[in-house]
């Protein structure tokens, strides 16, 4: 509780606003450069047992392991004199983006009074309605979320409306007066969802947390973010939902799950999504060590697109050029839909960079683009690539060249999709599934085109042609 005996020149500040104080650092481990309060205000919070700390770096005879992201890889931790103490001390260089953590340093984390979030009696505002295949993996999300069970995966194919799935299980959640955080790898996915669950759930608090949002205090009761941000957090949610778990980086980056999991308050459940599981989560779920729902079929009921391979001889060539493939052009040339947006994927920044003024110059001369036209590339070290997205969107450019950063979370409703080098190594089958399910997921247009071009058939690129097919198939389509 609030200590009755306040500080004078606290006391008008903290009797106002106790509950401001709790829904702002209550569930966060922050260092003290990250606690927006001057030093007297703090200390006396401290003193009060509102706030407490821990190191954070913790050493353990031979090694020495960062407390904010789980890092203790010699690798990266790195020694710097300190001119606080002038000592020297441990960094940890791992989570060094989100502040230098060193071993002088403190967490600190919020145990005053909880916060009781507001039950909603109806708080989900979307009018729509889901499948039976939507509604059986929505009712075993909130079976899961009702149990305490400790995870469930939902397995479901790209285009079967996992973020609709969920919304029965928020709105559960919400009407027990629970905390939901829905966390994904990637910043691009956090600006893609945070106005649809906006929409959906209107009269709820939401934010959208990542690098440069504008909700940096992240006091909702609906935090979308991206798992980087979970590094920030400590028992703060009573629902995790963990989307694109095979994504990078989330997967293949230990620190990602160790935050995720210290975010969630123990005894509840996490819930993760996936269009494309990994080997090891194929692994458990075989072994039934890891509970899951499965979606075969995407929403509108149609198959999904299978990708077709174009060999290009000259590819490399081509590409090393800036070119397309000549084979590119021969496609283009007889496209079943020439009114749909084109997106094509290319394996590197400079690539994407450098050859969009040359096609888009050949596209003229070929008559396939108006002079009035314009060709727009977009990565992720592209300043400008969230309102170039948007102009996609809105169907103001007619193509975008683009890396992964596409490749999943993203929704346009009418595309063709083009991969050049299919069989570079960055297009992983996981990848290459997720690409070609950017086809096809309107019901008005469910059966947009999948090209890859190639100079040579690779196991990834052979793997996701039969998992595509095995999805359809499972879904009940031959």
């Amino acid at each position: 509780m609030i200590p009755k005996k306040i500080h004078p020149s606290l006391s008008s500040q903290i009797e106002k606003t106790p509950d401001d104080l709790a829904t702002r650092f209550s569930g966060k481990l922050l260092l003290r450069g990250e606690i927006p309060l001057d030093e007297k205000h703090f200390q006396h919070l401290v003193n009060s047992g509102l706030f407490t700390s821990k190191p954070a770096m913790q050493r353990k005879r031979f090694t020495c392991q960062c407390q904010r992201c789980g890092n203790k890889k010699r690798s990266l931790l790195a020694n710097i004199p300190c001119p606080t103490c002038e000592k020297t001390h441990a960094y940890c260089r791992k989570c060094i983006e989100m502040g230098r953590v060193t071993e002088c340093e403190q967490l600190y984390y919020w145990t005053g009074p909880k916060v009781a979030w507001p039950r909603h009696e109806n708080p989900c505002t979307w009018d729509g309605s889901l499948t039976t295949e939507q509604r059986q993996a929505a009712e075993r999300i909130i079976t899961a979320a009702n149990r305490q069970e400790q995870e469930l995966l939902v397995w479901a194919v790209a285009g079967a409306g996992k973020t609709e799935m969920l919304f029965p299980g928020i709105t559960d959640a919400l009407q027990r007066g629970k905390r939901i955080c829905i966390a994904t790898p990637r910043a691009d996915v956090v600006r893609e969802l945070l106005p649809r669950i906006k929409e959906a759930f209107s009269t709820v608090s939401v934010q959208g947390l990542f690098s440069g949002s504008k909700d940096a205090d992240g006091t909702a009761q609906i935090i979308i973010s991206t798992t980087h941000q979970l590094l920030r957090y400590q028992s703060a949610f009573e629902l995790v939902i963990i989307d694109e778990i095979d994504a990078f980086p989330f997967h293949g980056d230990t620190s990602l799950p160790y935050a995720a999991n210290r975010a969630k308050k123990p005894g509840n459940t996490t819930i993760y999504l996936t269009a494309t599981p990994r080997k090891n989560q194929r692994m458990l779920i075989n072994r039934k060590k890891l509970p899951h729902v499965f979606v075969p079929i995407r929403f509108h009921r149609k198959p999904l697109p299978v990708p077709q391979f174009r060999m290009s001889f000259s590819l490399k060539k081509d590409l090393r050029n800036n070119l397309p493939p000549q084979a590119f052009i021969k496609w283009m040339e007889k496209r079943k839909n020439p009114e749909r947006q084109l997106l094509l994927f290319v394996p590197m920044i400079a690539l994407a960079e450098n050859m969009r003024e040359k096609l888009a110059e050949l596209l003229v001369k070929e008559g396939m683009l108006t002079k009035t036209s314009v060709l727009v590339s977009v990565h992720a070290q592209d300043p400008d690539r969230e309102n170039k997205v948007q102009l996609f969107r809105e169907k103001k450019i007619p193509m975008l060249i683009t890396t992964t950063i596409l490749e999943r979370g993203v929704t346009f409703p009418s595309v063709d999709v083009v991969v050049f080098d299919a069989g570079h190594v960055v297009f992983d089958e996981a990848a290459l599934v997720q690409i070609s399910g950017r086809a096809g997921r309107s019901p008005e247009d469910p059966t947009g085109e999948v090209i890859f071009f190639h100079d040579g058939k690779t196991e990834a690129m052979v793997e996701a042609v039969e998992a595509i097919v095995s999805m359809n198939k499972r879904g009940g389509f031959r």
